[in-house]
């Protein structure tokens, strides 16, 4: 049998559409499927947000329970993991594995406000500090 920090290594990552149930249910925490579908207030039919909904359920990025004879659906694994995941994935395969690129082009793309950047820089010396490369 797996253990827990096997298969959540083996998750796999998420799709742009799957990414979007995934930022309603962090934002409004478990919730129905007709809940996650008003919430993302796509043209797209209620069917759709179901059946995309049991296939991530399947894929084990969701988890499913019965509450008051609805199903309500809940992330398998928190927003920091999947975050961390996709930025692992997209770190290798976009920026050849360079974090300063990565970071580059995310601030590059979207400008950081002073507080964030003060905020980046604080977490920047807490990092080096506990991985053992403060100056």
């Amino acid at each position: 049998m797996a253990s827990p920090t096997r298969k959540r290594q083996t998750l796999p990552l998420p799709t742009g559409a799957e990414i979007d149930i995934l930022a309603v249910l962090w934002r409004l925490g478990p919730a129905t499927v007709r809940e996650v579908h008003e919430e993302l207030g796509k043209d797209s039919g209620y069917t759709t947000t179901l059946k995309q909904m049991q296939m991530m359920t399947e894929k084990g990025l969701l988890t499913r329970s019965e509450r008051f004879r609805s199903h309500v659906y809940e992330p398998a694994v928190p927003r920091e993991q999947t975050q961390k995941q996709i930025a692992g994935d997209l770190l290798k395969r976009a920026f050849d594995g360079s974090a300063k690129s990565l970071v580059m082009g995310a601030l590059s793309s979207k400008p950081a406000s002073s507080e964030e950047l003060t905020d980046i820089r604080r977490m920047l010396e807490k990092f080096a500090k506990e991985k053992g490369r403060s100056k």
